[in-house]
């Protein structure tokens, strides 16, 4: 029968491509199996020779073996769910923002719902001993004391496990959002009952407790929409032409493939004592863009000034004070502790009297 099944699923799976039928054949193949084989020795079991004692125990355990198939089974048909239904929705469009929504709520709902089947199953198990249906009545009584001496045992994995479903619920963060957490600019990868994992620019993993995105500040770049607003910060000389550069910027966002065409300016934010701090902003439809186009665009604008106007670049200048009285004390003309080789000896003579 499990051979007869297994064939068909595969079929299934190889013919259609349908990701219920590979879910089945991936997920759901080992538990099957194993309850199988359990609840058939379990029925066979009355038509064995063997000692009362001995059937009840194997009995006892084909019992709990059931139950932990079970189990198992339900867990892996969420995840064939899991997968339907993640398999429609396209998060390879520029604005994915509801499926990537859908797709965190889904994960997070169904790793709730997987830890209910294991503390479910868990209960059911020890219920099979007649000792412990026994002390039920004692464990009713002290399930007060027990819930808060557990409250204060796993304060911390009560927090997350909260913070994780309020993630679900109230979604400030999705899989696949740009965030700035920590000073680290990265993208959500994924989202657990107890922890997030952040992956970097540069592919390194954060691993931040959910109770984090709950209680600190974070930066969120696609919490409504996918398109991102993104600056290239320059510090010039003061005699940069600043209406050239903008017209400058305004061609390469034009010309490059990257710019969404919405929404672009160049303005000079800011004055040091040495230079003046001119940004230029930029859209694009998803954060990778708009990071390789902010990249595309400050070595345009480097290379426009270079080649045109290579005296915006900022310098630092020391002006020369010809008056005397203005001039600082490290520039006063000082006698040479000793004669230049090859002075004369007229040289030598005006020198002295002078």
């Amino acid at each position: 029968m499990a051979l007869a099944i297994g064939w068909l699923v595969g079929r299934g799976a190889k013919r259609s491509g349908d990701p219920f039928w590979l879910g089945l054949r991936r997920r759901c193949r080992r538990p099957f199996r194993v309850g199988l084989v359990a609840s058939s020795v379990y029925l066979a079991l009355p038509y064995e020779r063997i000692g009362s004692a001995t059937a009840d125990v194997a009995r006892h355990v084909l019992t709990i073996i059931l139950i932990a198939a079970a189990s198992w089974l339900v867990i892996a048909l969420s995840g064939v769910a899991e997968d339907v239904l993640v398999a429609h929705l396209d998060v390879d469009v520029s604005d994915n923002r509801r499926a990537r929504r859908m797709r965190t709520q889904i994960a997070v709902l169904r790793r709730v719902f997987a830890a209910i089947v294991v503390f479910v199953a868990f209960a059911a198990e020890l219920m099979t001993f007649p000792r412990l249906r026994a002390l039920g009545a004692s464990f009713l009584a002290s399930a007060g004391l027990l819930s808060v001496v557990a409250g204060l045992a796993a304060q911390a994995t009560l927090a997350n496990l909260l913070a994780g479903l309020q993630i679900a619920v109230t979604d400030p963060i999705r899989i696949g959002d740009v965030v700035v957490v920590e000073g680290e600019w990265g993208h959500i990868e994924d989202i657990t009952l107890t922890y997030v994992v952040v992956r970097t620019w540069d592919n390194r993993r954060l691993i931040l407790p959910v109770s984090y995105f709950t209680s600190h500040v974070f930066q969120n770049w696609t919490r409504h929409e996918s398109r991102v607003l993104g600056s290239v910060v320059l510090h010039l000389d003061f005699t940069t032409p600043v209406e050239e550069l903008r017209t400058e910027l305004h061609r390469l966002l034009h010309d490059s493939p990257l710019w969404d065409g919405r929404d672009w300016v160049l303005q000079v934010i800011d004055t040091t004592p040495s230079t003046m701090i001119v940004r230029g902003l930029m859209s694009s439809g998803d954060a990778p863009t708009n990071w390789d186009l902010r990249c595309e665009v400050r070595e345009g604008l480097v290379a426009y000034l270079q080649a045109n106007y290579p005296h915006a670049l900022p310098t630092v200048r020391i002006d020369e004070l010809h008056e005397e009285g203005l001039r600082p004390a490290y520039a006063e003309d000082r006698k040479p502790d000793r004669e230049p080789v090859g002075a004369s000896a007229s040289d030598n003579a005006r020198g002295g009297t002078g």
